[in-house]
């Protein structure tokens, strides 16, 4: 059991007979009235996103999540395919699963959340950053840099990313896979 005074960012809460983990919270201490906690919920079940009000000092469970390092192996039309680190036991994942799948490549190492109680896999996490290569993109016109203009790439794993115009086919990038956004230009 844990209270609301216990909340960070990432804490799996049992909730609503679902497991949440909290996205986002503030404290609110109002000039009248008792103080609340404004939360942001993820299921992991589902991948809603709910708003929740719990007041000050409320209990809440906790759920024993477990982050445990896994390597990413194939693709097939029943989902992903994932060998662990350690032990070399491979499981399978639903395309749902994973938020940002298209930017998983074969031999690539993740972290699966999973339940400790019950064994099932929540969540698979991607590292924040992968470095790919750009297989197409326009050229850029030459003087057309005065504003930061984008252009749409297409990168090797066939997703389509928008980057500045100095970025050319053979480029290889690096890429924010939380809003899937352009960071910098790697050097070879």
């Amino acid at each position: 059991m844990a209270s609301t005074a216990d909340f960070k960012n990432g804490l799996v809460i049992e909730f609503n007979n679902d497991l949440y983990t909290i996205v986002q919270f503030q404290h609110v201490k109002p000039g009248k009235g008792p103080a609340f906690v404004r939360t942001k919920l993820k299921s992991l079940k589902t991948g809603r996103v709910i708003d929740n009000t719990f007041s000050s000092g409320t209990k809440v469970n906790l759920a024993r999540v477990e982050r445990r390092p896994y390597q990413y192996l194939y693709k097939d039309d029943m989902g992903y395919y994932f060998m662990h680190l350690e032990t070399f036991d491979q499981i399978h994942v639903p395309e749902t699963m994973i938020d940002n799948h298209e930017f998983l490549l074969e031999g690539q190492s993740v972290e699966i959340v999973v339940h400790a109680d019950t064994e099932t896999v929540l969540s698979v996490d991607i590292p924040q950053f992968v470095v790919m290569e750009v297989t197409y993109s326009e050229p850029g016109l030459r003087g057309d840099t005065a504003t930061n203009t984008l252009k749409h790439a297409k990168i090797q794993n066939g997703a389509t990313i928008m980057v500045p115009l100095f970025v050319n086919t053979g480029d290889k990038i690096k890429i924010d896979t939380r809003d899937r956004t352009y960071v910098e230009r790697v050097k070879a």
